[in-house]
């Protein structure tokens, strides 16, 4: 009996364990904590002062697709943070993905930020910038002064979806953008009233231009060689965040293609909401980091 007694108490024990490691991350740091390097970093770019932040002795950085010294970049001239920010936290991975609208010399620019903590210290730091509209292609950020609540706002737990199926989900996407015609190419499963939103602008659902206003019916161009990574899910907010490269379609000058991060809000099966943050660059543009591209399926 006392055995029995002992190896009840020890599973329970380790259950708890197991429940916080869970909640904690593999760095030890639970959501609020991660949630605080995000804020930490952009309170140290906008003081010019990276040697405030704890970060790892290996920490990389890397500003659209190119290595820098933190210090660099959009760090030089950045001055202010404004009130739009969107933290997307994926505390299995300790990994955080953030739009933000940062000042830089008094304009506001678009930084999309993930960082990657290890040992509560900051040891990745992947940022893509979009200063203006020959940058980003769209770009009405003065649309963009606060989150919506479809996309902040946590799912209900009794209509949350697995962290496979937030991702599986989420790939219906770049699937659809493969194939062109529009996304009942391959029956993505959007909401009624879902919308994008693009660097400021609806691009589809309630609220889109005449022809645009239903995302799974919209028009679209196939991108025969897009490609794509996972950078982070947060399985609280029921959002999945891909890093996609779709590719030289001809439309943004010879070689060039859209990146994109962009965010798909998914609960009950379907993906109601989708955000985006993107830049021209040259297309095929290596990310730089290992989690790499992966062709889309």
């Amino acid at each position: 009996m006392k055995r029995s007694l002992i190896a009840g108490l020890m599973l329970v024990v380790f259950g708890v364990s197991g429940n916080i490691a869970r909640a904690q991350g593999g760095s030890g740091c639970d959501r609020e904590c991660l949630r605080g390097f995000v804020t930490q970093y952009l309170n140290a770019m906008v003081a010019h002062n990276p040697a405030s932040l704890a970060t790892a002795p290996n920490v990389r950085f890397t500003e659209d697709t190119q290595t820098l010294k933190l210090g660099e970049g959009l760090w030089k001239n950045a001055n202010a943070i404004r009130p739009y920010r969107m933290d997307f936290i994926d505390v299995r991975e300790s990994t955080t993905v953030s739009h933000v609208i940062v000042e830089e010399s008094g304009m506001p620019v678009m930084l999309s930020l993930r960082l990657k903590i290890a040992e509560r210290k900051i040891a990745e730091v992947e940022t893509m910038v979009t200063r203006s509209r020959e940058q980003g292609a769209i770009f009405t950020i003065n649309a963009l002064q606060a989150p919506r609540p479809a996309m902040s706002n946590p799912v209900d737990p009794s209509k949350r979806d697995s962290r496979a199926e937030l991702i599986r989900i989420s790939e219906f996407y770049p699937a659809g953008l493969r194939v062109g015609g529009s996304f009942e190419a391959v029956n993505a499963p959007f909401a009624p009233d879902a919308y994008r939103i693009e660097n400021g602008s609806v691009m589809a659902g309630p609220g889109a231009r005449a022809g645009s206003e239903n995302i799974k019916t919209q028009r679209i161009i196939a991108h025969p060689d897009i490609t794509y990574n996972v950078q982070a899910v947060d399985e609280e907010l029921g959002v999945a965040v891909l890093r996609m490269d779709f590719g030289d379609t001809g439309n943004y000058g010879a070689g060039n293609a859209l990146v994109v991060v962009e965010a798909f809000k998914i609960y009950g099966g379907q993906i109601h909401a989708v955000e985006a943050f993107m830049r021209v660059m040259k297309s095929g543009s290596p990310s730089g980091w290992n989690y790499d591209m992966k062709k889309s399926r």
